[in-house]
């Protein structure tokens, strides 16, 4: 969708090792799996916490990362093609890479410039930005940020009796250009995370805006917020935040009968994130939506469950021809949003290795993961010899179940 793609990702490489011939060394590993220490050794303990943490003993979280090494990508020889071509279509549009930035709240406790950095880097990369309900940044100020990029909205969805509160953050979406809408069905209360409790640690219910910020410039809930205590958002922080946890994480769940209200109010594609089996999948088809996230929250939300990647190919061979399928959880590296790809995934979302990026280095930090999670993954297409990223060519067909 944005002309400034690189159609070459993998020449970050051939950069970095001309910088070397002038004795010049990257700033960042390039290993994938240390992202996280780094980020652990610059960031205080609840703030690292909060982006680590998992949901009980990481069990889920074990399942997500296990799930990839059951598959290993076989290669074709004496292929003749250029490059791979990383373009994707998903919802009637062509993107230029097939992977997103996956949702995450509370950017700022990682980096002050929190979610205009991500967003920001987003937009320049050419990588599809979804903006989190669990924002520091308000929904205006990060599509200012991410300019003409693509960008979609997540919702955490509030109960029906503040439906008047999600018509505004739908209507404030659509108006500043986010073109899809990604409801997230398994966060109606947040999990046992360990990590956050043993720092006693919450950032929504903080005396700051930090985690809140779509709710405090909300003109829904600012009237709501007056209405009901008498004072201001400004004049009482704490118990603004307070209120606007509980809209945003209501304790239940809604139904499947509540997605109507969402068609009403939002007039492009719906995407449900936290599907996890078939028998899901099939509602959603049959309630009208336009896509659905094999996603377990990255093993945030539930502990005990089978790793998302598990799911995706008895999903895709029930609904995939009926409605298109995202993939979330457990990525760290090319080769996993290849066997993403591969199992029938139209886009992949990638989460924690990009808060990591904007945890070491700020917006330096964030385009160098995303850049090298898309060097990455053209060079091992091209060096398995498969040209682009459409089901033609990238399928089950290039992958084996491993013994292990």
């Amino acid at each position: 969708m944005n002309h400034t793609a690189n159609p070459t990702p993998f020449s970050y490489e051939a950069q970095v090792y001309t910088s070397g011939l002038h004795d010049e060394r990257p700033p960042f590993t390039f290993n994938a799996l240390e992202w996280e220490a780094l980020a652990k050794a610059r960031l205080p303990a609840d703030s690292f916490g909060y982006v680590w943490g998992s949901a009980g003993i990481r069990e889920t979280d074990d399942n997500n990362r296990a799930a990839f090494k059951k598959w290993g990508i076989v290669p074709s020889r004496l292929v003749r093609s250029g490059f791979p071509n990383l373009k994707t279509s998903v919802f009637g549009d062509e993107y230029d890479y097939p992977i997103a930035i996956a949702p995450v709240g509370v950017q700022k406790i990682f980096h002050r410039d929190g979610e205009r950095a991500v967003a920001k880097v987003a937009n320049e990369e050419s990588v599809t930005y979804i903006l989190s309900s669990a924002t520091s940044t308000s929904t205006e100020d990060v599509a200012a940020a991410n300019g003409d990029g693509p960008r979609w909205y997540q919702l955490y969805w509030p109960a029906n009796e503040h439906n008047n509160i999600t018509a505004s953050l739908l209507k404030r979406a659509k108006d500043n250009g986010y073109k899809v809408l990604v409801v997230t069905l398994d966060t109606y209360i947040l999990g046992w995370r360990p990590s956050d409790l043993n720092n006693g640690y919450n950032p929504f219910l903080r005396s700051d805006n930090i985690g809140v910020e779509i709710g405090f410039s909300d003109p829904v809930f600012q009237e709501h917020f007056q209405k009901k205590y008498g004072v201001s958002i400004k004049d009482d922080v704490s118990k603004a935040a307070s209120e606007w946890a509980h809209i945003m994480f209501p304790g239940t769940s809604h139904g499947w009968s509540d997605i109507k209200f969402l068609q009403e109010n939002w007039d492009g594609p719906i995407v449900l994130k936290g599907i996890q089996t078939v028998a899901d999948a099939k509602r959603a088809v049959d309630h009208g939506v336009q896509g659905i996230v094999v996603s377990n929250h990255g093993g945030r939300q539930q502990d005990g469950g089978v790793g998302s990647l598990d799911m995706l190919p008895e999903i895709v061979d029930a609904v995939g021809t009926k409605i298109e399928i995202l993939f979330d959880s457990g990525v760290r590296c090319g080769a996993d949003i290849a066997k993403a790809l591969a199992l029938g995934a139209k886009m992949v979302l990638v989460g924690r290795p990009y808060v990591y990026g904007l945890a070491i280095g700020g917006e330096t930090g964030v385009r160098h993961v995303l850049k090298s999670l898309l060097g990455d993954l053209q060079l091992t297409l091209h060096l398995s010899g498969i040209p682009d990223v459409t089901q033609e060519n990238l399928n089950r067909s290039v992958l084996r179940r491993m013994s292990h």
